[in-house]
C-alpha cells in the first residue's frame, strides 16, 4: 500500500511551543517510534529544534521522517498578522530544510467562535469585508508556501475557529485557486462540526492532499455541544477518542482513499489534555494497531 501512517506532537498534548506542560521533544520522537510510526509532524514551530542538523540527527536516530507542519495561528485577527507570518515563515523554512512536503494552515481558536463549536447554526459569521481580508491572509500564506518554498499547502478546518464548518470551508475553496491551496482533511474536526466526513471526502477527494485521522466520541460530542463547552475543555473530557471507538467510519475512509489512488501520509492526531493522567504512547500504539486491523 502506498499510504503511510504518521503521528503528531498534539497526540502528546503539544499545542503551543511554550507550554510548560509539554513533554520533552526527544521523548515524543522516541515514543512515536515505539508506537509503530515512521513519520511525525513538526508540531508548533519552536517545539522541536529549529537547527536542522540537530533535528535531522534525532529524526534519523528514531527512524522517523518529517511529514509536515502546522501554522495554528489567528488568521481571523488582523492584529495578529505579524505573528501569523512569523509562524508561517519559520515553519516553511523548517519543512524545506528536512524535505517535508505538507504545510497545514489552521485558523486558531477565537473567543467569538469557541462557545458555538459544533453548532454551525448558532455560530457568529464574518461580514463581507472581514471575510475577504481573512480569505486573503490565508491565500497569501498559501501562495508563499506553494510558490516560494515548493510545499503542498492544505487548509484544515478546526473547531472554534472561523474556518470550522463545511459551508465556510467550501466557500474558501471556491475563492482561492487550487494550485496554491489544497485540503488537509481532518476526519474528527469535520464530525465535531456536525458534518459527515465521508460524504465530504466523496465530494472533494480530488483536492485532498493530506489526511489527519481523528475520531470523535458521540456521547462527549453531544454533551459538549449542548453545554457550549470550550474546545480545550472538550479535549479534557475525551471528545477525541481512540480511532475506531467513535463516529468516524474509517473503513469507508480507507476505501475512498484507495479508490482515488491516494498516495502519501495519513497522520494520526488525537488531541489530548497534557494535564490528564493518560499515556499518550499507549493511545498512539492502540491507534496504530486499529489502523493495521483495517488494512492500513
Amino acid at each position: 500500500m502506498s499510504i503511510r501512517i504518521g503521528n503528531a506532537p498534539c497526540s502528546w498534548g503539544v499545542e503551543f511551543s511554550d507550554d510548560p506542560r509539554n513533554p520533552p521533544w526527544r521523548r515524543v520522537l522516541k515514543e512515536c517510534t515505539e508506537a509503530g510510526y515512521t513519520g511525525i509532524e513538526l508540531g508548533p514551530v519552536g517545539f522541536m529544534p529549529e537547527d536542522p542538523a540537530q533535528l535531522s540527527e534525532a529524526l534519523d536516530e528514531h527512524g522517523l521522517e518529517l511529514i509536515g507542519g502546522v501554522v495554528f495561528r489567528a488568521f481571523h485577527d488582523p492584529d495578529q498578522w505579524d505573528n501569523v507570518l512569523d509562524g508561517a515563515i519559520r515553519t516553511c523554512k523548517a519543512l524545506s530544510a528536512h524535505g517535508a512536503q505538507h504545510l497545514v494552515l489552521i485558523d486558531s481558536i477565537s473567543s467569538r467562535r469557541a462557545p458555538t463549536a459544533g453548532r454551525a447554526e448558532d455560530a457568529e459569521q464574518m461580514d463581507a469585508a472581514e471575510w475577504a481580508a481573512f480569505r486573503d491572509r490565508i491565500a497569501h500564506v498559501a501562495r508563499m508556501g506553494a510558490e516560494d518554498y515548493g510545499l503542498t499547502v492544505g487548509i484544515h478546518a478546526h473547531a472554534a475557529g472561523f474556518m470550522d464548518f463545511e459551508p465556510e470551508l467550501e466557500r474558501l475553496l471556491n475563492e482561492v485557486p487550487d494550485d496554491i491551496l489544497k485540503i488537509c482533511f481532518d476526519t474528527g474536526h469535520h464530525s465535531y462540526a456536525g458534518f459527515d466526513p465521508v460524504a465530504f471526502m466523496r465530494k472533494h477527494m480530488d483536492r485532498i492532499s493530506y489526511m489527519h485521522f481523528k475520531d470523535i466520541s458521540p456521547s462527549v460530542k453531544a454533551d459538549v455541544i449542548a453545554k457550549g463547552t470550550g474546545f480545550y475543555d472538550a479535549c479534557g473530557q475525551g471528545i477525541f477518542c481512540n480511532l475506531g471507538h467513535g463516529d468516524v467510519d474509517f473503513p469507508k475512509v480507507r476505501q475512498l482513499l484507495l479508490d482515488h489512488g491516494y498516495k502519501g501520509w495519513c497522520t494520526v492526531e488525537q488531541d489530548c489534555d497534557p494535564t490528564l493522567d493518560v499515556s499518550p504512547v499507549d493511545d498512539a500504539r492502540a491507534n496504530r494497531e486499529y489502523l493495521q486491523s483495517i488494512g492500513f
